[in-house]
């Protein structure tokens, strides 16, 4: 090889990328900081590697956690070095399928085992419980992922999964099925690989003695699972190079755990850190502000992002009263017209709807990433369904949906001879279920009933009730809210607030069968436009912050930075703070040119007003970082300053906490001395003062 052969692949690289892509020790973490270009050196190095002869290409596997990435990066490692094709370039799944059937007789398994995706393991599930519901297996499908992923087994303790009592036995049977079978699940993957490697020395050796150079690209994402693979790989010949950043691991709930990468040098002593720092994607204002925030995490090896750009824009903090005034601020810059450079990102799939029906109004294409349009997903759509059989009785496909979801033990044959009794019955199908009920025996008689019940009561209620109201207790009679929190527990998703953004979605609207009926035709208005959408056309971009990882925009919107929105309310031990935090850094960096940040003195939550306090992170943002749009919170006057002493005649006597101003209506907090706090429009609600605050 000649100089300028190493010379080219070098060339491009930072003196600090240069180091991580020359290191020839046998521990390295390499701390990429977001925009710092850690593809190209991981690259570099693995063409390197080869090129010098350091290592042969069959001697190198490198490990990432998407097949795309790691066609991407394999294209890129041919590119710099057409001798390292020969590469195993894999995600760790797709190794430990290689690595099982290679080995298949020492695993105990057929070398054509079938691996088995979600559908296929829940049907397994249900085939060994027939008599329980698909829909309530699926919980503990994710649960025996989650201890597949934890490296625990049926005879294991559970507890860190689950507490349900039903779960030893559930996981039991299905994994004794599924080893009768001969097959894997993805989970079964990695954990037989690594029960493989604890027992046969001699296939560890084997493939110890091959693999002399392990690399593995975005390790803060990595398991408990695939931590421990990564340690049986590693013998006192293997060189291993960790790249990722601990700032940016975001994926707790699917298992990740953060501490594989902060422990790593003292699981492998004598590790070197090569910190990439330089940022090419944003301006200095913005790597300042999402620096700062988060430098306030403890569990971080700590680094800080720099950039060689000059200038840029000082980020923008927006105060606004409401989610359609957030809406509104978001609409306005785009009047600009760059939709394609633009972002919108917010916290769960719920705060999208003020968005799309906003950009709706204004005639603004848009495009949601990594998750359905609002009206699309199941939750609401379960709950659109009920609301459109009491708007038309008639409604097969409504019925169809609704009627035992959840699950009420009314089977497809009865559905189906529930649907042929309603031509007796002018097709109005609950008239037709309560029919059928009378002449139905034993279990089937009083599951049908149940329907036929809930169904009545909720009807008797249309036109007594205010439309939110109405869908509110609808979604708690018919079971579906009480369905959907459950999936939120075990799928960490956000239904429940989905549901909720449909009670405030409902609240534009007048009582009765009138108002319902208009509330279902902007829906179906909606979906027909989602339709029409030319996919070729500029839109703007409606993203969850998850989703952004690995992506960046021109112009990035932050919204719903409210305490009990972002970060949530469900989020206060140590951990999820800091990986709220965390998420919050991940957005910012997604910015390059341009950040706003939004938040919200009201929200509309379950068809009422709350009010929010801004988000912590904004504390967090060092004072002159960001230049200040609206109205922080003004000052009430002296009548209703925080501090002072009020009496409510059903409440009694409290002081003010906080006071400001909702528009034109001053609104005050008041703590009572029963230790409940209220907020009250003085406007509307006298409140006498006291001479001694309480």
């Amino acid at each position: 090889m000649t100089m300028s052969e190493e010379d080219r692949i070098l060339e491009k690289l930072n003196p600090d990328q240069r180091r991580a892509a020359t290191f020839d020790g046998k521990s390295l973490l390499i701390l990429a900081g977001a925009g710092s270009g850690k593809t190209r050196v991981i690259t570099a190095r693995i063409a390197w590697l080869v090129a010098t002869g350091v290592a042969a290409p069959y001697e190198i596997l490198a490990v990432t956690f998407t097949n795309k990435a790691a066609r991407e990066m394999l294209d890129r490692v041919r590119t710099l070095a057409p001798t390292a094709a020969g590469v195993m370039m894999r995600t760790f799944h797709s190794f430990c399928a290689h690595t099982l059937r290679r080995f298949a007789s020492e695993a105990g398994l057929d070398p054509r085992f079938t691996i088995y995706d979600d559908d296929d393991s829940l049907s397994l599930l249900h085939a060994c419980f027939e008599s329980v519901p698909r829909r309530e297996l699926k919980r503990y499908c994710r649960f025996i992922s989650r201890a597949k992923d934890y490296l625990i087994g049926p005879a294991d303790d559970l507890s860190k999964i689950s507490h349900d009592p039903d779960l030893p036995e559930r996981y039991r049977a299905y994994q004794s099925r599924l080893d009768a079978m001969g097959n894997c699940d993805f989970g079964d993957l990695i954990f037989r690989t690594v029960n493989l490697l604890r027992r046969y020395a001699g296939v560890g050796e084997t493939l110890r003695r091959r693999f002399r150079y392990i690399l593995v690209d975005e390790y803060q994402d990595s398991n408990v699972a695939q931590f421990e693979l990564l340690k049986l790989l590693t013998g006192s010949g293997t060189s291993l190079c960790v790249v990722g950043d601990d700032d940016q691991s975001i994926y707790r709930f699917r298992g990740a755990e953060v501490r594989n990468i902060i422990t790593f040098p003292q699981e492998f002593p004598g590790t070197e850190i090569v910190r990439l720092e330089q940022n090419y994607r944003s301006t200095g204002p913005i790597l300042e502000l999402a620096s700062a925030v988060v430098a306030k995490n403890s569990g971080r090896l700590g680094k800080t992002l720099w950039t060689g750009r000059k200038g840029g824009l000082l980020p923008i903090l927006a105060y606004l009263p409401d989610q359609e005034a957030e809406a509104g601020y978001c609409a306005d810059l785009l009047s600009d017209g760059r939709l394609s450079d633009t972002a919108v990102l917010y916290r769960t799939n719920a705060q999208s709807l003020a968005f799309e029906s906003e950009f709706n109004r204004r005639g603004i294409p848009y495009r949601i990433v990594g998750s359905l349009r609002f009206y699309e997903r199941e939750e609401v759509k379960d709950a659109v369904a009920f609301l459109s059989l009491f708007a038309n009785p008639r409604d097969e496909i409504a019925f169809r949906r609704i009627v035992n979801k959840p699950s009420r033990g009314i089977g497809a044959t009865t559905v189906g001879r529930i649907v042929e009794t309603s031509a007796g019955t002018g097709g109005d199908l609950p008239k037709a279920a309560a029919r059928y009920a009378s002449a139905a025996t034993g279990k089937t008689r009083s599951r049908v009933e149940i329907f036929v019940e809930i169904f009545g009561e909720l009807a008797a209620l249309i036109e007594k009730e205010s439309l939110p109201a109405f869908v509110e207790k609808m979604l708690e009679r018919s079971g579906l809210l009480g369905y959907h929190r459950d999936q939120d527990d075990v799928a960490g998703t956000s239904r429940v607030r989905n549901l909720e953004e449909l009670v405030n979605a409902s609240a534009e609207f007048a009582s009765g069968y009138a108002g319902l009926s208009e509330f279902l035709e902007l829906i179906e208005l909606d979906r027909s436009r989602f339709d029409e959408e030319d996919e070729s056309e500029e839109r703007v971009t409606l993203i969850t912050m998850h989703n952004t990882k690995g992506l960046e925009f021109r112009r990035v919107i932050i919204t719903g930075l409210d305490e009990g929105l972002f970060p949530g309310r469900r989020n206060e031990s140590i951990e999820d703070l800091e990986e709220e935090r965390r998420i919050f850094y991940v957005s910012v960096t997604r910015a390059k040119d341009e950040l706003h940040l939004t938040t919200c003195r009201v929200r509309r939550l379950w068809g009422r007003t709350t009010f929010f306090e801004p988000s912590r992170f904004i504390s967090e943002i060092p004072e002159g970082a960001v230049k200040i749009v609206g109205d922080p919170g003004r000052d009430s006057g002296d009548e209703y300053s925080v501090g002072t002493g009020v009496y409510h005649d059903e409440y009694g006597y409290g002081s003010i906490i906080r006071s400001w101003y909702n528009g034109a209506e001053l609104a005050v907090l008041v703590r009572f001395e029963t230790g409940r706090t209220a907020q009250f429009l003085p406007r509307y609600t006298p409140l006498e003062r006291m001479d001694v605050d309480v």
